[in-house]
Parts: C-alpha cells; structure tokens; sequence
C-alpha cells in the first residue's frame, strides 16, 4: 500500500479521532468481536496475536479481506501500486517476458498470489501480448471470495484471447514452471508479536476483560513469558533493549518452502514493504512496524475495530533470503522498487504514453514519481527475486542489487 504521508494519511494512535464506521460496519465488526471472545475462551482465557490477526483480517464472513469491505483506491482504507495506472504492471511485465523467454518452455506460467481487483494482472497481461510473450496461463490464487468475484469482473474488460488465459486455483500447484509474483503478500501475513522487559522476552497474547461480553468490554493485551527460544536468541543477537516491540513472520517462512517444493524451473517476485534485518531491528524502531490503515490513516492499534482494518507488518527482508536459502532457493537479486522499474524499462513505457493531453501527461508523470521517488514509494518497497534454475541476470537488478545487504 502507498506509504501513510503520501496518500493524506497520518499515523494517529488515538481511535477516537479516525472516522465513524457506518452501523452496518460497526455490527460487522461486533459481529467479529463475539467471535473472537469465543476463540479466547476456547483457548483457556487468551490467543497468541498471530491467531488473533488471522482471524480479524481472515475469518469467513467477518474478517476484512473477506467481508466485502471496498479496501483499494480513494475510497478505500489504501492504495496499492497497480491501482495507481498500468505502468507498475506494464514494466514489471518485461521483466517476467524476459523470464519467459529464458526458460524457453511451452507450459511455462505466472502465477499471481492475491491479486487485489485484478489490476495487476489486467496490466500485466495487456503488456505481455504486446511483447508476444504470452504465458500458458496465468494463475490466480486468490482466498478472499470478495476479492476473487472483482478479479473476475476485472478479467471480464479484457479481450477473450487474454480472459481464456486466467484461471483461479485454490491450492498451490504440484509443479511449476514459469514467474511467481507476489504483490503486497507478506506484509499481510499473521505475525507473532513479542516485547522486551526487565533483560526478558514475553509474548504478546490477545484476551477480554470479560470472556462472556468482549463486544461491550472491548479486547486486551496480556503478556506471557517463556516466548520460543529462537526469540530470545533473535532479542539478543540484535541486543534489544527494554520496551521494545518485535514481530515475526513465521507463517512467511513455511510459504517460501511451499513455494520452494513447487518450483520446478522459474522465477518468484516478492514486492513489499521492509528492511534487511540491520534496519529491521534498530534500537529506535521500539514499537515495532506493525500498522493498521483505516480510511486512509494509519494508526497502531491493531484491537480497533477488528475486520474493519487493516493490519499489516513490515517484511523482514533477510529473513526471506534465509527461508529461500535452507528451501533450496537462489537469491537472484534485491533492490529497491525505484530502481527496479526504472531497470525494467519504466521511463521507456512512460514516454510512449505521452501525448498532447496535458492533464494525462500529469497524471503520467505523477504515477511515474509515486512508483520511484526516494520518498514515495520508491524506497519503502523493495523487490526480491527468488528462483531456481536461472541462470542469466535478471534485467530488474542491473541498476543496483542490494544482495550484498542482506
């Protein structure tokens, strides 16, 4: 999603300032609180906040990537870069025609994680017809049913010979052979959350005042100690000081080995937004990067509003390598989005879009400026490049490869 200070957000913690949910939207959210009173009382009293942040992002019905809530564009809760115009899946389609091309199969394929609206792919496709380099097919897999019907409904503006290539799957395939993209994936991923106290590490753990009526009480944070041993490992090879707030993505690791079991011959694109672990874990980041986005601000109370918000945390970059690494996966490279764009051709795209339109040219300029600006989203997000079996560098990485960092 863009950064907050770029799409008139602000990083307010203070609930009683961010807007009203409708009444609809507030009993969709009571709705999901009762639920989750449920599952704290299940489970003895209390849920680790990776179950918690499941359930209020996922949860059938109630969850807010699933209860058919409007989350993208202006009036949306964030904007994410293929909704800014085609040029973000233009360009990153030269560089998978570039894969396409190397790896030389016929069955060869995309395979999109969480497609969004189906931006992403509209543009990507478009663009990888005018490069005739259209894949076998490209899959989708997408668990938001909400999510999955606008893909459709995207799908359906495209001419019939680009619509017969998409195809929704459920489960990962058994093989594969082709490009992974993956788009703003990780940062959504339930994460464990721990803190730092007294030279000790405990675990963050969601609970109610009141098992029985949580909706009228509201949730609540507890802290547990004895954390799994790798977190007091991590807390003190980053030596960690008191008070400070740390998330884990273990759930990113397991899919980085499923998408490693999967991968015959190819390439996997991760965008998002982080640090290599050396800015991930500076002592000045004590709370931590967990961040909620709702109607366009961004605050950190994860229990506001459950279902309603989103809840997202920045990407571990380092750790990604690492998974990649013991899964048996090549590093290919890591750079900033800026700069993979601009290495992918994004200022070639850009001049054949100008014309005489001078609201359309600003329009242009502007996405271009969001997409790359140091300031924008330029730096925040960055790309890695996972694979196996590619031997050729990768285009997207001629400018600057950042692997030396991780």
């Amino acid at each position: 999603m863009t950064p907050p200070d770029q799409i008139d957000s602000q990083l307010n913690p203070n609930a009683a300032q961010l807007p009203e949910p409708t009444a609809q939207a507030r009993a969709q959210s009571d709705a999901l609180v009762e639920t989750i009173g449920r599952e704290i009382i299940r489970a003895g009293g209390a849920i680790e906040f990776d179950r918690y942040m499941d359930m209020a992002l996922y949860e059938p019905g109630l969850g807010y990537y699933v209860a058919g809530a409007h989350k993208f564009g202006a009036g949306g809760d964030f904007v994410t870069a293929p909704e800014l115009g085609v040029m973000f899946g233009a360009t990153l389609a030269n560089q998978i025609s570039d894969v396409l091309e190397t790896l030389d199969e016929p069955e060869a394929s995309v395979l999109e994680f969480g497609a969004g609206t189906g931006a992403l792919a509209a543009a990507v496709l478009v663009r990888l017809r005018e490069l005739d380099s259209l894949p076998s097919q490209y899959l989708i897999l997408e668990p938001s049913p909400e999510l999955q019907q606008r893909q459709r409904e995207r799908m359906q503006e495209l001419p019939d010979d680009l619509l017969e290539k998409v195809r929704w799957i459920a489960t990962l395939p058994e093989s594969f052979s082709g490009v992974v993209v993956a788009n703003e994936v990780l940062d959504a991923m339930p994460v464990s959350r721990y803190r730092v106290h007294g030279g000790t590490v405990s675990t963050q753990v969601v609970t109610a005042p009141d098992e029985t009526t949580p909706v009228s009480l509201g949730l609540e944070w507890r802290e547990l100690a004895n954390p799994p041993r790798v977190i007091a490992d991590l807390v003190q090879a980053h030596d960690l000081p008191d008070f400070y707030e740390i998330e884990v993505n273990s759930r990113g690791d397991a899919w980085v080995k499923a998408i490693a079991q999967m991968l015959e011959k190819g390439v996997v694109l991760l965008v998002d937004y982080g640090f290599v672990a050396s800015e991930y874990y500076l002592p000045e980041r004590v709370a931590g990067t967990l961040r909620c986005h709702y109607r366009h601000f961004a605050h950190d109370d994860p229990l506001f509003l459950p279902g309603l918000q989103d809840i997202t945390c920045h990407v571990d970059f380092t750790g990604v390598a690492s998974a990649a690494d013991a899964s048996g996966l090549d590093v290919l490279g890591f750079t900033s989005q800026g700069s993979f764009l601009l290495s992918c051709g994004l200022l070639d795209l850009a001049g054949e879009q100008y014309g005489e339109d001078i609201a359309s040219n600003a329009t242009l300029a502007k996405e271009v400026m969001m997409l790359t600006g140091p300031n924008t989203m330029g730096e925040t997000f960055k790309v890695i490049a996972l694979g196996r079996g590619i031997t050729n560098d990768l285009a997207g990485f001629a400018m600057h490869d950042r692997r030396a960092r991780l």
